[in-house]
C-alpha cells in the first residue's frame, strides 16, 4: 500500500454536513408542489376510515371543509376531490346532478378556502356508475367512447358551475380533453383549467382506491387504460392532450412509471403532474406498520423520487403530513 495515491476527486466533500447537502441538493420538494386527494361520501354522519389506506377517510361534508382549511394552512396549494354517492346507476347520473355529492362538495370547498387552494375535481363516471366503469356501456357491455364523451361534457359544465378551478378528466376516453374544453368554453367557463390524466395505466396498484370509492367494478379497464408495457404510448397520449387544450398533464401511477414521467416531462411544455396512488401509499404504510422500514424518511424519499423524475406537481395522500415534515 506504500504506493497508494489518494484520490484527487472527492465527491464526499459535498456531503460532509447537512448544510452542505442542502446547499447542493439538485431536487426540491415543497408543500406548494403537493396536492391532497380527498374523498367525500354522501350521507355520512362521521368520517369513515378506509381500511386499506391507514389514515385516509371518506369525509362528511363538514369534515371535508375542515380538511381543506388544514391543507391550506399546511402550505398545500391544491386538493383533488372525489365524490361517492349513495345511489349509482348505469349512466352515472349523480355526476351531473348539481345537487350531487361531488358538485356540492366543490361549492363547499370553494366557499371555505376561496383562492387559497386550487380546487380540482375528478371528472369520471366510475364513482357514479353501478357497473364501475369510467363510461356508459353499449348493449354488449363495452365502454362506449363517444357516448361517454357527452357525459363528460355535461359533467365538466356542472363542476364549473359549482366553482371548480380545474377539472381532471381521468377516464382515458379518446378525445376527452377536446370535448371538455369545448364544453367549458361554450358556457363561458374559459378560465376553468384542465388537468388531463394523460398517461393512466391499467395498474395493479389501484386496489385500495377502489375500496375508497366503493367501486362496483367487475373485470378490468384494459380496453381504455394503457398497457403497462408501453412507454412511448404514454408520451403520445400526453402530446394529444396538450394539442386538445390540456393545461397540465398527468402520469398515473407514479412509482412504477417514473420512466414515463421523465419522458413526458421532456416532451411537453405544460406542467406535469404525477399521482402517487393508493397502492403505493398502502405498501409503505403496511411495511412501516410491521417495522420493516422507517416511515417518515420513506415518505419523503418516495415523493422526492417523483419530483426528481420530472413531476412539477404530485398528488399524494401524504401531502399534508409531508408538508409538516418538510417544515421541521
Amino acid at each position: 500500500m506504500s504506493d497508494f495515491e489518494p484520490p484527487v476527486v472527492r465527491p464526499r466533500r459535498l456531503r460532509t454536513t447537512a448544510a452542505m447537502r442542502e446547499l447542493v441538493a439538485e431536487t426540491t420538494l415543497r408543500p406548494a408542489q403537493l396536492v391532497l386527494p380527498l374523498f367525500v361520501r354522501e350521507g355520512l354522519a362521521e368520517p369513515r376510515p378506509i381500511g386499506s389506506m391507514p389514515g385516509v377517510v371518506q369525509h362528511t361534508r363538514d369534515t371535508l371543509r375542515k380538511a381543506v382549511v388544514e391543507a391550506a394552512e399546511a402550505g398545500l396549494r391544491g386538493v383533488m376531490l372525489f365524490g361517492i354517492p349513495e345511489a349509482k346507476d348505469a349512466d352515472g347520473t349523480g355526476a351531473t346532478d348539481p345537487e350531487g355529492i361531488l358538485n356540492v362538495a366543490i361549492a363547499d370547498v370553494k366557499a371555505e378556502v376561496g383562492t387559497d387552494l386550487v380546487v380540482m375535481a375528478d371528472l369520471c363516471l366510475d364513482e357514479f356508475t353501478d357497473h364501475g366503469h369510467c363510461g356508459v356501456l353499449t348493449a354488449a357491455g363495452e365502454v362506449d367512447n363517444d357516448a361517454t364523451l357527452a357525459r363528460y361534457a355535461a359533467m365538466a359544465q356542472v363542476q364549473a358551475a359549482a366553482g371548480v378551478d380545474m377539472v381532471g378528466p381521468s377516464g382515458m376516453m379518446d378525445g376527452q380533453v377536446a370535448v371538455v374544453r369545448d364544453a367549458l368554453d361554450a358556457v363561458g367557463h374559459t378560465g376553468t383549467g384542465i388537468l388531463a390524466y394523460s398517461a393512466k395505466y391499467a395498474s395493479a396498484f389501484y386496489g385500495p382506491f377502489r375500496e375508497a370509492v366503493d367501486s362496483t367494478l367487475e373485470g378490468d379497464r384494459r380496453t381504455y387504460q394503457q398497457d403497462p408495457r408501453n412507454g412511448r404510448e404514454g408520451v403520445a397520449e400526453a402530446l394529444l392532450d396538450v394539442a386538445e387544450g390540456a393545461d397540465m398533464v398527468m402520469v398515473k401511477p407514479a412509482l412504477a412509471y417514473l420512466d414515463v414521467l421523465h419522458r413526458v416531462r421532456e416532451a411537453v411544455d405544460v406542467p406535469v403532474a404525477a399521482y402517487n396512488i393508493s397502492g403505493e401509499y398502502a405498501m409503505v404504510e403496511a411495511a412501516a406498520e410491521r417495522g420493516w422500514i422507517d416511515r417518515e424518511p420513506a415518505i419523503l424519499e418516495t415523493l422526492t423520487s417523483i419530483r426528481r423524475a420530472g413531476a412539477d406537481v404530485i398528488l399524494t395522500y401524504w401531502a399534508a403530513e409531508a408538508a409538516r415534515l418538510l417544515g421541521r
